[in-house]
């Protein structure tokens, strides 16, 4: 089995929680200050040793392409106006990485979002990262889950502890202990009640799969909301191997969420020396009126 250097970015969902902004508009283009969320999701592959990126897109996701495509005209403008630094950002966009699309025709969940890349995956482990999760730390998490992968070469989930009622927004695992970051599967449950749940770990959008997990998927049956749940398709894989839960090291975001998407922009702005003082000193008058 080769090492990963495929990623899969699933970017195919409607975004229903930002509507109505996300009619017109991808919910991973959503920008973090002057960048797209997805943008970070790119770096964050590209930082953890990816060179080969499939998007998997629908409809009203033409954005994402282009934006990450050359731009002849804008680049004409900004070159004969001499504004060289905005050039160069342009320009480092879309010299990036070999990004490749693929286009899910039906919104049947993240199941079948992952299945659409298995001719471009063919027979290798591969990484997931979903369009809308930022996950700031030196060392990336994506990385993280690979040198795990690497080190037992089997299928790694990045999990963390979620508060208990909010079990039910996850896919909740059980699972065996073996170190302080590193839980052996025994099961994993699709959005349980508090009831329910096995535990209070919680997967989130990061994954490192063998290439066994699309067999898993064709087959899986539609479970909540009529959709293939990656789940249900990692509840399958585990039981023919062994599959790893890691609680990874790092601040994630979850800009699909209102609250989550506040938070990251607030957070990141705190980073540029140029924003910094000024938002300071807005949200001191904020907290005193």
């Amino acid at each position: 089995m080769t090492g990963v250097t495929k990623a899969v970015i699933p970017a195919a969902g409607l975004g229903t929680r930002f509507l109505p902004v996300t009619k017109s508009m991808p919910k991973e283009m959503l920008p973090i200050i002057d960048i797209p969320v997805i943008h970070y999701v790119v770096n964050e592959a590209l930082a953890s040793g990816i060179d080969d990126i499939i998007i998997i897109t629908g409809r009203s996701k033409r954005a994402i392409e282009d934006y990450f495509d050359d731009s002849p005209e804008l680049e004409m403008h900004l070159a004969k106006n001499k504004k060289q630094h905005l050039l160069d950002i342009v320009q480092n966009i879309s010299s990036l990485v070999d990004i490749h699309y693929i286009r899910q025709k039906e919104p049947l969940g993240l199941g079948d979002a992952v299945l659409r890349a298995e001719k471009h995956i063919c027979d290798e482990p591969f990484a997931v990262l979903l369009g809308d999760d930022i996950i700031k730390n030196d060392r990336p998490c994506t990385q993280q889950l690979i040198d795990t992968f690497e080190r037992y070469r089997c299928s790694v989930i990045a999990v963390e502890d979620v508060p208990k009622e909010m079990v039910s927004s996850y896919g909740i695992i059980k699972g065996k202990q073996l170190e302080e970051s590193l839980y052996l599967l025994e099961d994993i449950v699709e959005k349980p009640t508090m009831e329910e749940a096995p535990s209070t770990m919680g997967a989130i959008g990061r994954y490192v799969f063998t290439p066994e997990i699309f067999d898993c998927l064709k087959r899986t049956s539609r479970g909540i909301g009529g959709e293939i749940q990656l789940t249900d398709g990692i509840r399958l894989l585990n039981s023919r191997q062994n599959v790893y839960g890691y609680t990874f090291n790092g601040r994630r975001y979850d800009t699909g969420d209102r609250m989550g998407y506040i938070e990251a922009i607030i957070d990141f702005a705190l980073e540029h020396d140029d924003l910094r003082d000024d938002l300071v000193a807005y949200l001191s008058k904020v907290i005193q009126r």
